[in-house]
């Protein structure tokens, strides 16, 4: 019954095991709860650029279509405007639009306007929830 005075008892060493697999799971619940939220902060930020850049696109169909004179009882063109119509509400009377060709061809800078504030719109939204989630991960 001679033992080592440095050599551990079985329960220690079990015990000391244990412990580091504890420490273990603890580490890796915390991993994949980070790998979620980042998940979730990607999809929110992704989220945001694609409908921004979504209706960035339709706003600059209607101001190509009213620029280059498009007829606007074409089904195409008559579907931009209207589904357009309440993005660029806010802004329709801002300026007097100049045009050309005989009243056909229309320099919209109301609709130039609108992609402009929609772009800071989103960029805000984007640096909003980026601001949200570098506050979660100092927690």
């Amino acid at each position: 019954m001679n033992r080592n005075p440095h050599e551990q008892s079985d329960s220690e060493r079990r015990q000391e095991l244990q412990d580091e697999e504890v420490f273990r799971l603890q580490k890796e619940e915390r991993r994949l709860e980070t790998g979620r939220r980042s998940a979730t902060f990607t999809w929110i930020i992704n989220s945001i650029y694609f409908l921004v850049g979504s209706l960035e696109i339709l706003l600059t169909l209607r101001f190509l279509l009213r620029f280059f004179g498009a007829n606007t009882k074409n089904v195409f063109a008559h579907f931009i405007d209207t589904f357009s119509l309440p993005f660029i509400a806010p802004f329709s009377t801002l300026f007097i639009s100049p045009i050309f060709g005989g009243g056909s061809n229309i320099f919209d800078v109301n609709i130039l306007i609108a992609i402009f504030v929609y772009s800071l719109l989103g960029c805000l939204g984007v640096w909003v929830v980026k601001l949200i989630y570098a506050g979660r991960r100092a927690v």
